[in-house]
């Protein structure tokens, strides 16, 4: 059987060949960051809207460093712990941007820094009836994907574990789940640490993996971001070719009849 080529990844109006999405923060440098960027592949970039520098030397300004030929830039709503902040920010980010996207991110408690789910599905609802294409950040809740989805979002994009804590994905089913039953794009996002982490999430079906501090917290950012990179498409890769049936037992790789040697 052909297993049919892959096909761009398309969130709204937007496509994507790339399945593998960048932050920008925590970087030493803005160089590094570009560099890193660019060692990665990717097509669409995270803005942190309320942490753009103001005043900076023009030329070496931060947005001077995101190439908006090469990069579609999303938006998001860091730092709003009520839907009302997220709002206003995703309204000042498309006057700035001059885009419809944002990653829509309404935090429940700093500790955590997990979504709150009353909170970022009532957000939802506003941005999308204001004709914004909203990725949604959210818990791994299969039931809120749901809600999320019928909202009106362009995708859902899960935590695999608490943003920035590198501990990979932590529920592997009902991420899962979600990307079996969630219509839109399924982004995991947050909490990625390694390469294989990322091929993880791809391997259980996610359309796409968004991470920041997995690259630009790593001794070295540019060979980390080639290894996401890497790990985005063969997991990608991994899961359009369909894995073996886990079995309980062994399977002898090699046929016992049939073969030169082998007794009657």
């Amino acid at each position: 059987m052909t297993v049919p080529a892959d096909q761009p990844l398309r969130i709204g109006a937007h496509s994507f060949t790339s399945r593998l999405f960048l932050g920008t923060g925590k970087y030493a440098s803005y160089e590094l960051m570009r560099d890193a960027l660019a060692a990665s592949g990717t097509e669409c970039v995270t803005v942190a809207v309320r942490r753009i520098p103001a005043d900076e030397p023009p030329g070496q300004a931060f947005l001077d460093y995101l190439d908006r030929d090469r990069y579609t830039l999303l938006p998001n709503t860091a730092g709003c712990f009520d839907a009302e902040t997220a709002v206003r920010s995703a309204r000042l980010a498309r006057e700035m941007l001059d885009t419809d996207l944002v990653k829509l991110e309404v935090l429940g408690d700093r500790r955590t820094l997990l979504p709150d789910p009353v909170a970022t599905l009532e957000a939802t609802r506003i941005l999308v009836a204001e004709g914004f294409t909203v990725l949604v950040y959210t818990s791994d809740d299969v039931r809120l994907a749901h809600h999320l989805e019928e909202a009106g979002a362009a995708a859902v994009m899960p935590a695999g574990s608490p943003i920035g804590s590198g501990q990979g994905i932590l529920n592997r089913l009902n991420i899962e789940l979600i990307a079996e039953e969630i219509e839109v794009p399924v982004i995991v996002d947050a909490g990625v640490g390694a390469a294989s982490d990322v091929a993880v999430a791809m391997e259980l079906g996610a359309d796409g993996v968004l991470l920041n501090t997995g690259v630009a917290g790593a001794r070295d950012p540019v060979r980390m971001a080639r290894a996401m990179r890497a790990a985005c498409q063969a997991g990608r890769d991994s899961f359009l070719a369909g894995r073996i049936p886990r079995k309980r037992f062994a399977s002898a790789s090699s046929p016992e009849s049939g073969v030169i040697g082998a007794s009657a």
